[in-house]
């Protein structure tokens, strides 16, 4: 397959890499390139949220007929919303999010093997056909995803809020302590777990928080209140609504855990 990959960062540059790896034919563009999109399958948009729609606007005319168009940034709803209304002369927008990362950015950060085991999510347009998704599951497969999980874009964003955007936002305020500078010594696994994607790129994930922001604000809210109940418990010196919410905490994870394993 054709593969051209515009914007090579972090996710794209493992798209570039991981698709050179499964052995398809694969453009690298670079800012304001446009050779090897007129022959390409498949286009990867990746950059941020709001240079998507004008990209794709300014070399829509360079799409072969039948080409499939994919974006792989983290929010879906205003890409989508604002794709339905760009002219398409035979080639096809599939919104697109890897549920892939690390915590430092950039090509140079870049791997083939990003994607091993991970998800691919499609937020398809009403129309789209059903062989033009069978054939991307069978990409994404070669790229190394485990699954391709089909979905909307409000069902995207209300999940990626709570499964992504406010993991950043706990990580973030949480590195914000003073205690962070005294931390060496005293830290071992948790503190690492928590911190480790603190050090997010802030103009792209403040532009991720407020194109969902309301979204985020819902499920920011329910944790804030969540996490006042245990504040609470511990003011109140309340041992036993202590351990209560301390197990209620463990048994959603067990559920979760076997419900991973059943969907295995």
């Amino acid at each position: 397959m054709k593969i051209a990959v515009a914007g090579l960062g972090l996710i794209g540059g493992s798209l570039y890499k991981a698709a050179v790896a499964a052995g398809h034919d694969v453009t690298g563009l670079h800012h304001g390139d446009v050779a090897g999109l007129e022959g390409a399958d498949v286009v990867f948009a990746a950059m941020p949220p709001d240079a998507i729609v004008p990209w794709i606007v300014r070399n829509s005319a360079s799409f072969r007929k039948g080409a499939v168009v994919i974006d792989v940034c983290g929010v879906k709803r205003p890409v989508m919303a604002a794709m339905a209304g760009v002219p398409k002369d035979g080639w096809l927008f599939v919104g697109g999010h890897p549920m892939a990362g690390k915590e430092k950015g950039g090509y140079e950060n870049s791997s083939a093997d990003l994607f091993r085991g991970a998800s691919m999510i499609l937020t398809p347009p009403e129309g789209t056909p059903a062989e033009t998704i069978e054939s991307l599951k069978v990409l994404f497969a070669s790229l190394g995803f485990a699954m391709t999980v089909v979905t909307t874009p409000e069902r995207h964003d209300a999940m990626i809020a709570f499964t992504s955007q406010l993991c950043h936002i706990i990580a973030s305020a949480y590195a914000r302590d003073e205690r962070v500078s005294d931390a060496i010594g005293f830290s071992a696994g948790s503190y690492a777990n928590m911190t480790r994607i603190a050090t997010m790129d802030p103009e792209t994930w403040s532009s991720l928080f407020l194109s969902d922001a309301d979204g985020l604000l819902e499920v920011l809210d329910g944790f804030i209140a969540r996490l006042c109940e245990y504040r609470d418990a511990i003011a109140a010196r309340d041992a036993e609504r202590l351990e209560a919410l301390i197990l209620a905490g463990a048994d959603a994870k067990r559920r979760e855990l076997k419900a991973r394993e059943g969907s295995a």
